[in-house]
């Protein structure tokens, strides 16, 4: 059924908007999702291939032991893989021998024991590097993979506040972890995708969205689309929310982004394997081989490496990989790999980017995007999230919180209560 004058409408049907609608679900609330895409999961999106499905957004469940989207699983139906990932591994030791792993670790365990006992004054993650370490390239590709920037710009408060909440279960669903999300949308709740929200009118006493399809009017808007968004122009914003534009500007989407080829029979892979391609490269690609035995082989970038992906273009990006996986495998190594999917999220209008990170000394402006305004309007998405940032699970529960937040506002418990009384 469409509704033309909903009590809440949600933007952006990613993880966070999907867990405000199920939070919102059977409390008696009209609402309306839109999404510019056209489809639904935002940065969640299992992509169908003739190799199998595969995760071109999130695919691992990270703090699995606590994430919710593990009992939503079970839920659903969906079966989660537990295993131990192969990310520590370094498959025959192919141009990272053990003993340069060793020394790698040893460099990431002293700068994370150095930030947590002597923290930079600037906040500035780089600035608790060694200088006379061989293994900088090696930390800012870790930067890139787990933040999506270089350590130049990665708040230590933040990244600290990250990897303290974490634990070491990371898990999977074979199905796909953009699937799980995706069937978690309440089928009571409208959607409306390919309908890009264009401009918010806060003047009236109903809240008027402008959308591609349409005028909507509402009494509490969610807000859950990406920092990188609503900091940019695209939407057409009252002035009262400039300081919202301001906060997430200082919580920008670094750059992360999937390459992934098909494995034709044959040629030196083996299942649940994995590579790193260059340790002394900060652009270098990681590599997760034949995930659970499926014909396909991932290349993870991050930070720079992901932005110079993005420039140069699909081909030469992969290109640049298949060099890589030769350079460790063999020459012969190109006839078994065929360029499959990638993913685009730099540039993807509607996301623009990878996974959110606090700018030095901006750690706590994650608070403040997450302030609500004039009991109207209300903003969820995983950079509101103050530990668990960058994930389908904390941005899952900002929305949660958000849809709470809408539920006990004044105009909204108005309509309850009107409600109640018919």
């Amino acid at each position: 059924m469409t509704t033309s004058d909903p009590d809440i409408v949600v933007v952006g049907a990613g993880a966070a908007g999907i867990g405000a609608a199920r939070r919102l679900s059977g409390h008696g609330y009209s609402t309306v999702i839109i999404e510019q895409l056209p489809r639904a999961g935002g940065r969640a999106w299992t992509y169908a291939t003739s190799a199998g499905p595969v995760d071109l957004g999130c695919g691992w469940l990270h703090s699995a032991d606590r994430n919710p989207w593990t009992g939503i699983a079970a839920e659903l139906g969906f079966v989660v893989d537990r295993r131990v990932t192969a990310w520590g591994e370094q498959f025959k030791e192919l141009g990272f021998s053990s003993k340069d792993r060793a020394a790698a670790r040893n460099a990431f365990a002293l700068w994370n024991e150095d930030i947590r006992k002597n923290p930079p004054a600037s906040d500035r993650a780089s600035d608790a590097l060694n200088p006379n370490s061989p293994w900088t390239p090696y930390l800012q590709a870790l930067s890139g993979y787990i933040s999506g920037d270089e350590l130049e710009r990665i708040s230590v408060t933040d990244y600290v506040a990250y990897d303290d909440a974490s634990t070491e279960n990371n898990w999977r669903v074979a199905d796909g972890y953009g699937h799980l999300i995706t069937s978690a949308l309440p089928a009571e709740v409208e959607l409306r995708l390919g309908s890009p929200l264009e401009g918010l009118d806060l003047s009236e006493r109903k809240i008027v969205l402008q959308t591609s399809a349409g005028t909507i009017r509402t009494s509490a808007v969610i807000f859950t689309i990406s920092s990188n968004v609503l900091a940019g122009g695209a939407i057409k914003l009252p002035g009262a929310l400039d300081p919202w534009r301001q906060a997430a500007s200082l919580l920008p989407l670094g750059n992360n982004e999937k390459f992934y080829f098909e494995v034709l029979d044959g040629g030196p892979f083996e299942d649940e394997t994995h590579v790193l391609g260059d340790p002394h490269d900060s652009m270098t690609g990681a590599y997760y081989i034949r995930p659970f035995g499926q014909p396909v082989l991932e290349c993870f970038l991050g930070g720079a490496g992901a932005r110079a992906a993005f420039t140069m273009g699909r081909e030469a990006a992969f290109d640049q990989a298949i060099n890589q996986l030769a350079g460790l495998f063999g020459s012969d190594t190109r006839k078994y790999l065929k360029p499959l999917a990638a993913s685009n999220w730099a540039g993807t209008l509607s996301i623009g980017g990878g996974y959110s990170h606090a700018l030095p000394g901006h750690a706590n402006t994650r608070l403040q995007l997450a302030q609500s305004f004039d009991g109207r309007v209300f903003f969820a998405g995983e950079a509101t999230h103050t530990t668990d940032f960058s994930t389908a699970h904390g941005a899952y529960q900002s929305g949660q919180r958000a849809a709470d937040e809408a539920m006990a506002s004044r105009v909204v418990r108005v309509k309850a209560s009107r409600a109640d009384r018919r």
